[in-house]
């Protein structure tokens, strides 16, 4: 029989050790925020407070970028995914090693190649102001409610250990995190980032050995998952309405990844903070490992958590509301006698939460500077307002996010409402990132019509899934559970295995189950939420290149060749050397640095080391400007 202290006497546990522990690691976040205020450049100048004086060194960046989007959400959402529904979605750690080489030799020689602060500076140099400012402000739409949810989830955690108020903790999280932002700058973001990814290993992991040693090891944690059903990574259901399926999670993955790791402003950011390619490149690898690490623990702690509770659901057992209360739950019975490892996990699951909100705001204040206020409000501003202005801006985003918080409370499990968010808004800004790097002919025409279409259509499926499931035609099936091991149960409970059908969970849904034909909603809104940044992404592609082909073709040749990837000495690297340089299509052959009107693209990069190839803007044709040109020798993917 399965014993869960009742909820009260599991938040009486958290005692002035916790508390100390939780206090320290916002102490220390905050001394380095004060520590990068006064040494240095003082975060005196954009160049400082926006990019780090693009002098950071390769570790602290790969720490950033784990922390920046693998925070509180995947701590807390993962563990709940695994316990409800299996180990289909441990899969979508295939996805991260295509993203991750796609990432280093597609997207990142392009933004490196420019040094822009803006990784929306790209679409106005190769289509349209309008189309930079539609990208910015789409980011910014999609930044902000993804903060939100970041942040509301660890206040969920804590609240459901401590007893307190989840609004006081949101409250918490954004001025410890404003503080440390503005003050610090980048380069006390990126430290704090450091600092928070170590917390966040050293809790998950010493909360998940200790149950794995209590549930009786590997073999124990195995066969209670295997019995239920819960072990499985062999879907390969192509019906795009399968909610975790190998395609969905490996080819849905990597489009929703890449749009975080291709052409995410906060990562862009990151990557442009060292001195060479060559150290942002290693970041990203060194990030690869961390991703794939931190993904494996959080799925081996589901795995655990339904060996702990394998005939006692917490949630059918009404000991937690929802599936995301789970792991705190689960840290509080099985850890929660021991001083300090309550406080731990809780500041592991805080800093996820303010790695990520630090360095959305940081981004979100970069962007708007950079996109809004210099072109439109203040044109010719010194670089010491700048500076106060996007200071001021991290502050007012701070402010709109905790406003946010509300609307995130709404939106169920934290994990697939921050994908879906992902691949509703995310999809399209792929999309036209990818439209413009990838096809030399679409013009900026193609490019707005493309976002407009993808972004209307994502938002039909998403807002649509979302009211269809509040009127209950989508519920989710997860795996069976028990209630018969526990001590006590809710005189309306039963002690049988019951579905989640029987339970309405608040998790938004795509694999659903009908009560009649006549009630089953349209099919667009059954779609996989993994197959969202897909459809978003090909859906400006493919609008964008018909409406180029119907306004007319740009032309390749007058294009400048920095803007476009090189698919020739790029993706097809294996291909002799005629073949390779048809597949270039052109691009720059007529190109005139005159033409330019952007001063930044008439400059080679001065940190693009000498030895270091940079192959996505080579060309074997020899009469091209040797500045737009490293070697005719081709990187492997």
């Amino acid at each position: 029989m399965t014993v869960i202290e009742d909820p009260e006497a599991l938040i009486s546990r958290f005692g002035w050790p916790d508390y100390l522990v939780f206090v320290a690691m916002l102490s220390v976040s905050a001394i380095i925020g004060i520590y990068y205020a006064c040494a240095g450049g003082k975060q005196s100048t954009t160049s400082e407070f926006l990019m780090a004086g693009r002098s950071m060194s390769t570790f602290p960046v790969a720490m950033s970028l784990i922390a920046s989007f693998m925070s509180a959400i995947t701590l807390l959402g993962t563990p709940a995914e695994v316990y409800q529904f299996g180990t289909m979605y441990w899969l979508i750690g295939i996805s991260y090693f295509i993203v991750m080489p796609a990432t280093n030799y597609l997207y990142l020689p392009i933004f490196y190649k420019l040094q822009v602060t803006s990784a929306y500076e790209y679409l106005e140099l190769r289509f349209h102001k309008v189309i930079r400012c539609m990208g910015s402000a789409t980011f910014t739409v999609q930044m902000s409610l993804y903060m939100a949810v970041v942040v509301y989830a660890p206040a969920l955690a804590l609240s459901q250990v401590t007893g307190i108020n989840v609004y006081l903790s949101v409250t918490a999280i954004f001025v410890v995190c404003i503080f440390y932002t503005v003050v610090g700058g980048m380069k006390a973001v990126m430290w704090t980032d450091t600092l928070q990814v170590i917390i966040m290993y050293g809790a998950m992991i010493a909360v998940i050995a200790k149950g794995h040693v209590d549930v009786g090891g590997w073999s124990a944690v195995w066969n209670a998952n295997q019995v239920t059903g819960r072990v499985e990574f062999s879907d390969f259901d192509v019906n795009p309405g399968k909610r975790h399926s190998v395609w969905s999670l490996v080819v849905g993955g990597y489009f929703t990844w890449i749009t975080i790791y291709g052409v995410n402003q906060s990562q862009v950011q990151r990557y442009l903070t060292v001195s060479t390619i060559k150290q942002a490149r290693n970041a990203v690898w060194i990030n690869l490992v961390g991703l794939s690490v931190l993904l494996s623990v959080c799925c081996y702690g589901g795995m655990v958590i339904f060996a702990k509770y394998a005939d006692c659901d917490p949630l059918s057992a009404k000991y937690v509301s929802k599936p995301d209360q789970l792991f705190p739950l689960f840290v509080m019975d099985t850890l929660g006698h021991i001083p300090g490892v309550p406080g731990l996990f809780v500041a592991g699951i805080f800093s996820g939460a303010l790695s990520t909100v630090s360095s959305g705001l940081n981004s979100l204040a970069a962007i708007c500077l950079e996109d809004f206020v210099k072109p439109f409000c203040c044109v010719g501003m010194t670089d010491e307002r700048a500076t106060k202005v996007s200071k001021g801006l991290a502050i007012g985003f701070g402010l709109l996010c905790f406003g946010l918080v509300f609307v995130a409370a709404q939106l169920g499990n934290v994990l697939e409402a921050a994908l879906s968010i992902f691949g509703i808004i995310g999809g399209p800004l792929l999309g036209v990132f990818t439209l413009g790097i990838f096809f030399p002919w679409a013009n900026s025409v193609g490019a707005g019509v493309g976002v407009i279409a993808s972004l209307s259509l994502m938002l039909w499926i998403g807002v649509g899934t979302q009211v269809v499931k509040a009127q209950g035609f989508l519920k989710l099936t997860s795996k069976v559970y028990s209630t018969e091991g526990c001590r006590s149960l809710n005189d309306t409970l039963t002690t049988t295995l019951v579905g989640l059908n029987g339970l309405v969970s608040s998790t938004t849904a795509s694999s659903v189950t009908q009560t009649s034909s006549a009630e089953e909603p349209l099919g667009l809104y059954q779609l996989s939420y993994m197959w969202y940044s897909t459809v978003g992404c090909c859906t400006v592609i493919v609008v964008g290149l018909i409406v180029s082909a119907l306004t007319g073709f740009q032309d390749p040749r007058k294009l400048n060749p920095g803007l476009v990837c090189n698919t020739g000495n790029t993706i097809y690297w294996f291909m002799p050397k005629n073949i390779r340089e048809y597949l270039r299509f052109e691009v720059g052959d007529d190109y005139e640095l005159s033409e330019e009107p952007y001063e930044i693209c008439k400059q080679p990069v001065s940190n693009l080391q000498e030895d270091e190839s940079n192959p996505t803007f080579a060309s074997s044709d020899a009469h091209l400007p040797s500045k737009l040109t490293d070697n005719d020798d081709a990187t492997k993917l």
